[in-house]
């Protein structure tokens, strides 16, 4: 460029109003009015989904060479030079006739309607309506409500036909189930008999409806907007971090509601995540501690309770030293919680024996180690390989950001598995391997689809696919992407809440320790004195459950540390109750190691303490004062001791809502793995096991509204094995593994490849884990007719 030459311009010069105002190129004038602190009023209008300009309420006009021209706001672009006027005489008249039309037949049932008080419709009938309507008609009546889903009820009267819900079921979840029927005066939103709107992001709709259209189950007639006191947190159900709105009254949690976050969650939630509320006051919760008396476990004080914690570490200590005790867990907490538990485990007790994944994810040194991408890496890559877990039903908004990449952003998905994903569809390839010969298809992968891999960015989205089959035939395969890719970026597809953090704090196999799987092994060959499980169900959790039996049995002392009472606590010794979500403060880490704040929003149930509270409680009793009289000195610690969380400080917290991304660990290279995949025998077939959005752990069976949805466990195999063994859907087989047999009712999925068979993880009818062994590479099966 010349001296003389002028810099491109970046902006368009506009005016709103009669204020100058730099508006981004190709940005609506809707938004680019509201950035100059005008607002427009809108319905069908939202900023994450693509614009129709069907309720006309966002009329202004514009002037033209031939005069002042009105124009639908949501669906015209800015030009250099243009003159916005959006409260002229001729655009208010226009915006109270939209208004006034439709309120021709609506209800104004507002005194019982959910979204009276937080409506924008009430809002905009006040700010821009006429005051006084024309219409002297019956209005149009329908029955209500009626339930289009297990969560969401439709009051069709109230629908004002703006187009959000269905094009965000359409556009945003790739759900199509709620359209539009009928056609002119009658047309209403519905879904058809045979198809309810069974979407796993069905509450979205509820929030971004701008009328009481649609209403959430678990939330109707709970409380009034005014009844509401609420605070901004970050969901933890899985480990996407999404924030939210925590909302409470009386002490009581009844809604979550989705926070645009940019770099992470655009204001999207899952429904687990959005109505597990209801598993924080659920009446199961465990509220106070308890010591065994005899074979019951009783309520006991803090004091009494903490005793018998430290008399069975001390004993275990005594008897064969800090290898003889093991802490299993630690994502459930805070990233305080997990710094404590991993300073009391390493510094106070002495042991290596520290684990809080439960043998269903990757190693920790990989997990913490590979380059990390974060979700935005992802949504802007040219390629991204998924080599991993269904992120439909394990990260479901991480999904919805994938898919989105997919569809609009000309990002290309290459898909890696064993089955059909919810990203299938989407996908630019999909591409099957059979169970342990994941590290050969990307071998090929590498070579034959070398020219995409070349054009630009490549983020690998990786995590276990199976619980069936050993991680190390994934390790190998992410070996080889890092070796044939030197480039690329790994998000990891971890699974639970803080996960990331737990691991980022040190609740990992240390140098010579034992990950869970040896834990478990040697507690059933009785070398562990005393088991700590934090937040912990290895009977439910950990995929070989003969395995996790054994080793409850076989642990001489067990200390649990939960909000719920479940199968492993029933072993316990003494049972410490911690406090649930939005009932203590702190930090979390998700996936892509971005830490954000979580908030306390009602008081700690019951008798319930902190996990960290906990920790230093006992480290006290032990003789080591950790110095953690409060959450923000257990913060300042953690913010001391460990590098990836050295900018993690209040100050950047409250600067930023949507988090701080922690520092990546230093990179290591992936070593391969030397299992090899046995041959499979031509009578059984590949077992391969992963989980749904909706299954039995504690989050979904003690939320009401939740616990139905879990569709159970069935086996699910190719059309053409079920005709080879003579059974039809539905029918009972029998399926037999080294471990055990059991019953499982049979289905269809063509999706499969043939010999391999599909089984649903931890959910409420079967348990397939039984099935399973760990100590396998890969666990096939034997499938006979009843």
């Amino acid at each position: 460029m010349s001296d003389t030459e002028a810099p491109k311009k970046t902006t368009m010069s506009i005016t709103v109003d009669g204020k100058a105002h730099e508006a981004r190129p190709g940005q609506l004038v809707i938004d680019a009015a509201e950035q100059a602190g005008v607002y427009v009023p809108r319905f069908c209008y939202h900023p994450r989904m693509n614009p129709v300009g069907m309720c006309r309420q966002c009329l202004v006009e514009i002037e033209g060479p031939r005069g002042p021209m009105m124009v639908v706001s949501c669906m015209t672009p800015v030009a250099e030079g243009q003159v916005v006027h959006t409260d002229t005489p001729t655009v208010k008249k226009a915006q109270e006739g939209v208004l006034e039309f439709l309120l021709a037949n609506h209800p104004l049932d507002c005194p019982v309607c959910d979204k009276g008080g937080e409506c924008p419709l009430q809002d905009q009938a006040f700010s821009h309506g006429p005051g006084e309507s024309r219409f002297v008609e019956e209005k149009r009546h329908y029955a209500k409500p009626i339930p289009i889903s297990s969560l969401v009820l439709l009051d069709r009267e109230r629908c004002i036909l703006c187009d959000r819900c269905t094009r965000f079921a359409d556009q945003v979840a790739g759900d199509p189930l709620i359209h539009f029927t009928f056609r002119g005066n009658t047309t209403q939103v519905n879904t058809f008999p045979d198809d309810p709107f069974s979407s796993y992001f069905s509450g979205n709709t509820v929030q971004i409806c701008p009328v009481g259209a649609l209403t959430a189950t678990p939330y109707r007639f709970k409380a009034r907007p005014w009844d509401l006191e609420q605070t901004e947190s970050t969901c933890t159900s899985c480990a996407v971090g999404c924030r939210i709105t925590v909302q409470s009254s009386r002490d009581e949690l009844l809604r979550y509601q989705g926070v645009d976050s940019d770099p992470v969650n655009w204001g999207w939630l899952c429904d687990k995540g959005r109505f597990g509320f209801e598993a924080v006051g659920s009446p199961d919760r465990l509220l106070a501690p308890k010591i065994r008396v005899g074979d019951a476990l009783v309520d006991a004080t803090w004091s009494d309770a903490l005793d018998a914690a430290v008399r069975a570490i001390e004993a275990a200590l005594d008897a064969d030293g800090p290898s003889s005790v093991a802490v299993l867990g630690g994502a459930r907490g805070t990233n305080e919680d997990a710094h404590a538990w991993a300073r009391i485990a390493r510094e106070v007790i002495g042991t290596t024996n520290v684990d809080a994944q439960l043998g269903d994810g990757l190693p920790a040194e990989l997990v913490l180690g590979l380059p990390r991408a974060t979700i935005d890496d992802a949504a802007r890559a040219t390629t991204i390989i998924l080599l991993g877990p269904d992120l439909k039903e394990e990260l479901p908004v991480l999904y919805l950001r994938v898919r989105d990449a997919a569809e609009k952003r000309r990002t290309r998905v290459l898909e890696l598995s064993a089955r059909d994903s919810g990203l299938t569809p989407y996908a630019w390839k999909s591409l099957r391997y059979t169970p342990g010969e994941q590290a050969a298809l990307v071998k090929r992968v590498l070579v034959d689809e070398a020219e995409q891999l070349g054009r630009g960015p490549v983020v690998v989205i990786a995590g276990r696919p199976s619980l069936a089959e050993s991680a190390d035939f994934t390790v190998a395969a992410l070996a080889e992407l890092q070796a044939g890719l030197p480039g690329a970026a790994f998000l990891p597809a971890v699974r639970r809440g803080n996960v990331m953090g737990a691991l980022i704090a040190g609740l990992t196999p240390g140098e010579g320790g034992l990950d869970a799987t040896g834990i478990l092994q040697a507690a059933a060959n009785g070398k562990i004195g005393c088991l700590v499980l934090i937040g912990a169900d290895p009977l439910a959790d950990f995929p070989d459950k003969d395995l996790a039996r054994r080793a409850l049995a076989g642990a001489q002392r067990i200390v649990a540390v939960d909000t719920f009472l479940n199968d492993s606590i029933s072993h316990a010794d003494v049972v410490l109750a911690a406090s649930a979500f939005a009932e203590r403060p702190g930090t979390t880490t998700n996936l892509e190691g971005r830490v954000s704040n979580l908030t306390q929003k009602v008081n700690a149930a019951g008798l319930t303490h902190p996990d960290w509270m906990i920790a230093a409680d006992l480290a006290e009793r032990l003789g080591h004062d950790l110095g953690f009289t409060s959450v923000e000195a257990v913060a300042r610690s953690a913010s001391a001791t460990i590098p990836p969380w050295a900018a993690v400080t209040p100050a950047a917290l409250k600067a930023d809502r949507d988090g701080v991304l922690g520092a990546p660990s230093a990179t290591v290279t992936a070593v391969a793995p030397s299992t090899v995949a046995p041959v499979p025998n031509s009578y059984d077939f590949r077992l391969v096991v992963s989980r749904k959005l909706y299954d039995n752990g504690a989050g979904v069976a003690h939320a009401a509204s939740l616990a139905p949805l879990a569709p159970g466990a069935r086996l699910h195999l190719h059309p053409l094995d079920l005709d080879r063994l003579g059974v039809g859907e539905g029918h009972p087989v029998k399926v037999i593994s080294t471990r055990t047999t059991m019953a499982l009712d049979v289905a269809p999925d063509s999706s499969l490849p043939r010999g391999i068979a599909w089984v649903a993880f931890n959910q409420p009818n079967a348990s397939v884990s039984e099935l399973i062994d760990v100590a396998a590479p890969i666990t096939d099966v034997r499938v006979e007719s009843l």
